[in-house]
C-alpha cells in the first residue's frame, strides 16, 4: 500500500537521522556549533515551518523530537503527505551535519547547499519568466542518453534544472556540461541532497514572500502556488525516495515517474509517465507555459545558456571591442528605409577567419514603427546581451563600442555562422517590441576598415548624444515616474517606484526602461504615476505616488518616500543588488552587495542584512537597491545624501568610484570621496572603522544623528 511505504520510507531517514545526530553529539558535545553556510536562516526549512533557528548539536537533538510529532499514523493521505515533510527535515539534519566544523563536504561536479545570494540572483528571471519552472531530476534513467536529452529537453525551455543521484555520474559518462552557469545543477548523489532544492524553494518564501517563519500554512500555500517546481523520479523507487517525493507533494510539487511497481496514481500529485513523456507531463501537471519563438539558426536558443562560458581553447573565432573596433547599435529609420527580415552580412563570413583569431564585428539593427520613439534605442541594445548569450555555443559581454563575442567551435561545427547572431537579433526585437516595431533588418560589418570608420563616425555620437540626454534626465524634469510590479509574482505587496534618478532595485529596470515596457504593454508591469500632488519635498513624497502604491500593492503600503531610509522608505522584494543600513557608531549607512560574501562593520553578511528586509515591508534603517543609485544625487537625500556612505566592499567601491566621486565633487566639492570610504580591508569591525573615518575627516562623523 502506498501510505505504508511512505510511512517506512520516513521510519527508516528517521532512525538514520536520530543515529547521525547522536554520534554528532558524543564526538563534538552538545554546544557545537551546525549549519549551513552562507544563509540567515540557519536550517531553512526546519527554520520555515517551526519558526526556531537550530544553532547547535543540542539544538538539532530537540528538533529531531519535534519532527516526531509530525509522524502521525493514522492512515490518511495527508498523514503520510506531512510524514514527506518529516522526512524532508530529516534530510535536512543530516545533509547539515555533513558541514560540521566549516567542511566542505561537496566537490566538483556537485554543488550541495545552495547560498541564499543564488536565490536572490534567481529571482528576477523567475518573476520574468526566464526560468519558467524547476525540475528536480531524481534517481538513474534508464540509459544515459535518455536521462541527457529529458535535461537537454528542458535547457532548451530555460527550465532550471536540478539533479539528484545517479543522473549525475549519467551526465558526466556522456560528457555533458552541467554548472550554475548553464542552469543544470548537480546537487548531490545521495537521496538527502534533494533538500537543497527544496531548501530553495522555501527560502524563496522567506525572502520574497515575506512568510513568517513558524506559518506553516502560509509557507505550503506560497510553495504551492508561486514556486513553479516539479519531480521528475526515475525507476526504481525505493520507500525512502517515495517519502521523501510525499514531501514535495505537499510542497505542492507534482511526482512524476516511471516506476510501474508498488505505486498507486494520485491526481495531479503522483503521476505515472514514459521517460519520452516526462517534459510534457512535467509541465502540463504545474501548468507551466513555455514561450517559444522561432528562430532559424543551428544551435539552440535558451535562457539556461546566458551564462555560458567559452574558454579560449574552446572558441573558433572572438570580437574583441578592447583589442579592435567593434560595437552594437540600434538606429531608428523611417519605414521606407527598411526591408523586413533582410539579414546583410558586409564583408567575410566566420569561416574565412583563422581559427581562434581576434576580428572586428559591428552590429547594426535597424527599426521602423509608428510608435518607435528614440528613448527606446538603447533599451534594446541593452537586451542585446541577453540575447546573444542566450545561443547555445555563444558568449557575449560589455555593450556599445566594448563587446566582446566569442563563438565556440562546436557551435562553428555545427553551421552557426555571424549571419545566425543577426536572425537571433530580428527575432528577438520583433517579438518582445512588437508594438513599437513594424520593420527590422539587421547589417552585420565584419571588415575591419569598416568597422573602424563606422564606430568613430556613427555609434560614439550616437551614444554622446544619448549620454547628454540621460545627464539632464532628472526626477524634476520629466512629468511621470512608472511602477515596476515583476515581483509580485514573488513578493506580493511589493512596489518599485521608477524614477530617472533611482532605477529598479533589482538594477535591470531604469525609467527609460520602464517607459519603454509602458509603451510595450500599457496594462502591464510599468505603470504610470503621476507626481503632481508633492507633501514633501525633501523626503520625496507624493501623494498621487502613495495612491499609486496603495492601488498597486493591494492595500499594503499606505505611503512611501524616494529618497529616505528612515523615513516610509521604499520597501524591497529580495532580488536587490545591495543593502544599506545605518552604522550608529560612525553616524552613517555601509553598503554591501549580494557578490560579496564576508563580514560587515554591522556584524552582519549580506544574506543576514538581507533577511531583514525585503518581502514587500517597510523596513526604516534598512534599504535595498540597485548598484547605480549609489551615486545619484537623490541617494538618501533626506537623510544628507552620499555623504552617508562609510564602508562598502572593495570591489563594489571600485565599480562606482568613478561616478560616485563625481557626484560628491559637484555636490560638496569633495575630491575623491572614495578614499575616505573604507572598505572590508580597511575594517570589519565598528572601532576600525570609526578610526579610520577620523583620520580621513569623514563628512559623516559630524552629521545630525539618523536615529
Amino acid at each position: 500500500m502506498l501510505i505504508n511505504r511512505i510511512f517506512n520510507g520516513n521510519d527508516a531517514v528517521y532512525g538514520l537521522t536520530v543515529g547521525a545526530i547522536d554520534d554528532a553529539i558524543a564526538k563534538n558535545g552538545a554546544d557545537k556549533a551546525v549549519g549551513f553556510p552562507n544563509t540567515a536562516y540557519c536550517l531553512p526549512c526546519y527554520y520555515a515551518v517551526t519558526g526556531v533557528k537550530v544553532k547547535t548539536l543540542g539544538d538539532l537533538k530537540e528538533a529531531v523530537g519535534v519532527v516526531k510529532t509530525l509522524m502521525t499514523r493514522e492512515h490518511a493521505l495527508d498523514d503520510a503527505l506531512m510524514s514527506g515533510v518529516a522526512t524532508a527535515l530529516c534530510a535536512e539534519f543530516i545533509e547539515a551535519l555533513k558541514y560540521v566544523d566549516g567542511a566542505v563536504p561537496y566537490e566538483e561536479p556537485c554543488y550541495g547547499h545552495l547560498a541564499d545570494a543564488v536565490i536572490r540572483e534567481l529571482g528576477v528571471p523567475l518573476v520574468t519568466g526566464d526560468i519558467p519552472g524547476v525540475a528536480v531530476v531524481l534517481g538513474s534513467a534508464p540509459t544515459a542518453k535518455e536521462g541527457v536529452d529529458l535535461i537537454k529537453s528542458y535547457q532548451a525551455q530555460g527550465i532550471l534544472v536540478t539533479l539528484v543521484g545517479g543522473i549525475i555520474d549519467q551526465c558526466e559518462e556522456l560528457g555533458y556540461k552541467t554548472g550554475a552557469n548553464v542552469r543544470v545543477i548537480p546537487l548531490g548523489k545521495d537521496v538527502t541532497s534533494v533538500i537543497h532544492v527544496v531548501s530553495v524553494a522555501i527560502r524563496a518564501a522567506l525572502i520574497f514572500g515575506n512568510v513568517t517563519p513558524g506559518d506553516a500554512g502560509a509557507l505550503l500555500a506560497y510553495t504551492a502556488e508561486r514556486v513553479p517546481a516539479f519531480v521528475n523520479a526515475f525507476a526504481p523507487i525505493d520507500d525512502v525516495i517515495l517519502a521523501a517525493g510525499a514531501g514535495a507533494i505537499k510542497l505542492g510539487f507534482p511526482v512524476i515517474s516511471n516506476e510501474t511497481e508498488g505505486i498507486a496514481e494520485v491526481p495531479g500529485a503522483l503521476i505515472p509517465a514514459k521517460v519520452e513523456d516526462f517534459n510534457k507531463t512535467s509541465l502540463e501537471a504545474r501548468n507551466i507555459k513555455i514561450k517559444i519563438t522561432n528562430i532559424d539558426i543551428p544551435v539552440a536558443f535558451a535562457s539556461a545558456f546566458e551564462g555560458e562560458i567559452i574558454r579560449r581553447g574552446d572558441m573558433q573565432v572572438e570580437f574583441d571591442g578592447s583589442r579592435v573596433d567593434c560595437f552594437e547599435l540600434v538606429q531608428s529609420k523611417d519605414m521606407e528605409e527598411i526591408e523586413d527580415h533582410r539579414i546583410e552580412i558586409i564583408g567575410p563570413e566566420i569561416d574565412e577567419f583563422p581559427e581562434g583569431s581576434k576580428q572586428s564585428i559591428a552590429y547594426i539593427v535597424e527599426v521602423a514603427g509608428k510608435n518607435m520613439q528614440p528613448d527606446f534605442e538603447p533599451v534594446f541594445e541593452r537586451k542585446f546581451h541577453s540575447y546573444i548569450n542566450c545561443i547555445e555555443g555563444v558568449m557575449h559581454t560589455g555593450q556599445r563600442d566594448m563587446i566582446r563575442v566569442r563563438i565556440s567551435k562546436d557551435a562553428y561545427q555545427v553551421g552557426f555562422r555571424a549571419k545566425h547572431i543577426g536572425e537571433v537579433l530580428y527575432a528577438k526585437v520583433k517579438s518582445e517590441f512588437e508594438a513599437v516595431v513594424d520593420k527590422c533588418q539587421v547589417k552585420i560589418y565584419t571588415m575591419p576598415e569598416d568597422c573602424t570608420k563606422l564606430r568613430h563616425e556613427l555609434a560614439v555620437p550616437a551614444f554622446d548624444k544619448r549620454d547628454d540626454r540621460l545627464r539632464n534626465l532628472t526626477d524634476e524634469s520629466v512629468d511621470v515616474y512608472y511602477s515596476c510590479i515583476l515581483c509580485q509574482a514573488f513578493s506580493p505587496s511589493h512596489v518599485c517606484v521608477v524614477t530617472p534618478e533611482r532605477l529598479g532595485l533589482c538594477g535591470a529596470v531604469s525609467w527609460l526602461d520602464a517607459k519603454a515596457t509602458n509603451e510595450l504593454d500599457p496594462n502591464g508591469p510599468c505603470q504610470v504615476i503621476t507626481k503632481e500632488k508633492c507633501i514633501d519635498d525633501r523626503i520625496g513624497e507624493f501623494e498621487d505616488v502613495n495612491e499609486a502604491v496603495h492601488k498597486l500593492s493591494q492595500g499594503a503600503l499606505e505611503e512611501v518616500s524616494l529618497y529616505s531610509i528612515m523615513e516610509k522608505p521604499m520597501t524591497s522584494c529580495g532580488c536587490f543588488e545591495c543593502i544599506c543600513g545605518i552604522e550608529p557608531f560612525s553616524n552613517g549607512v555601509v553598503i554591501t552587495n549580494r557578490e560579496y560574501a564576508g563580514m560587515t562593520p554591522l556584524g552582519m553578511t549580506f544574506p543576514e542584512l538581507a533577511s531583514m528586509t525585503g518581502g514587500g515591508v517597510q523596513t526604516p534603517g534598512f534599504m535595498g537597491h540597485g548598484k547605480h543609485f549609489i551615486a545619484s544625487k537623490k541617494f538618501m537625500k533626506a537623510e544628507g545624501g552620499i555623504e552617508r556612505i562609510v564602508w562598502m566592499p572593495k570591489e563594489l567601491k571600485d565599480m562606482v568610484a568613478e561616478r560616485l566621486n563625481e557626484t560628491a565633487k559637484e555636490l560638496y566639492g569633495i575630491d575623491n570621496f572614495t578614499g575616505m570610504v573604507a572598505d572590508e580591508t580597511i575594517a570589519q569591525d565598528p572601532e576600525t572603522l570609526v578610526a579610520f573615518l577620523t583620520e580621513q575627516g569623514h563628512p559623516a562623523l559630524s552629521m545630525n544623528p539618523m536615529m
